[in-house]
């Protein structure tokens, strides 16, 4: 009996350890940030063999899940409307939302096809040609809502409104000027980078739309090991990532003094 005892311990020893639910963390987060969320989690990883385990889509789309009860530990979203619809929808710790980075919109072209393209009437036209503009949904997606507001300030919108090829989320919006699909598309910056298909043709000045700020939060139920990585995403190296992937990091009270 104690034989088989001793091997059933030692069989254990040895069996892959199962994750918690209490040690398991979860990131909903906007499609906008995978190529600098996914560098983060990698070091976080690498550094306490804690795994990460991210969900990206629209904020929208995220947001709408959390209030439906969705299991995730943290939520960064794009805008911070859709950060406040969470908090309404008790789907978010209010004393948790904090203003993590900032983000610029870009125009980008096929790397391959178009020279520099200035906003102006004549030649979006010449460049859209037959063809189509890319931008994100502008009913719920943060980047096609700041591309409207920018189009519409430098009155492109008239000009554009019924050549656009509309997309769920910035990352397809990236992807339909990747492949061909659309000779222009409106991007974040930090999009523009992550892509070696794509080139900036034009910067869209940032009075043309609402500052672009990227919230993040923790929900209700975020476990003790997503406290820590929560924590993470403020640290030197966290911010280091961050900006070398064209975001501006937005340092709190606290840190400026």
């Amino acid at each position: 009996m104690q034989r088989i005892f001793l091997f059933l311990f030692i069989t254990a020893s040895f069996l892959p350890r199962v994750v918690s639910a209490e040690e398991r963390v979860l990131v909903f987060a906007a499609s906008s940030m995978t190529t600098a969320l996914n560098e983060i989690a990698q070091t976080y990883e690498q550094e306490t063999e804690q795994a990460i385990t991210i969900s990206y889509a629209s904020s929208s789309a995220l947001a709408r899940q959390l209030a439906y009860g969705a299991p995730a530990d943290i939520y960064i979203s794009a805008n911070e409307k859709w950060m406040e619809y969470a908090v309404s929808e008790l789907a978010i710790e209010p004393e948790t939302v904090s203003p993590w980075v900032e983000n610029e919109l870009v125009l980008v072209a096929d790397r391959n096809l178009i020279g520099e393209v200035t906003l102006t009437v004549e030649a979006i036209n010449k460049a859209i040609g037959n063809s189509r503009i890319a931008i994100s949904d502008p009913n719920h997606v943060p980047a096609g809502i700041y591309a409207k507001q920018a189009l519409v300030s430098i009155d492109l919108w008239r000009v554009v409104e019924d050549k656009l090829a509309l997309s769920n989320s910035v990352r397809a919006t990236l992807a339909l000027v990747e492949r061909g699909e659309a000779p222009l598309g409106v991007v974040y910056l930090s999009d523009a980078l992550a892509s070696s298909s794509v080139k900036v043709v034009a910067d869209i000045p940032s009075n043309t739309h609402t500052p672009i700020v990227f919230p993040k939060a923790m929900t209700p139920n975020a476990s003790d090991e997503a406290k820590r990585f929560f924590s993470y995403l403020d640290s030197p190296k966290a911010k280091s990532i961050l900006q070398g992937n064209g975001f501006v990091v937005i340092h709190s009270s606290q840190e400026q003094l």
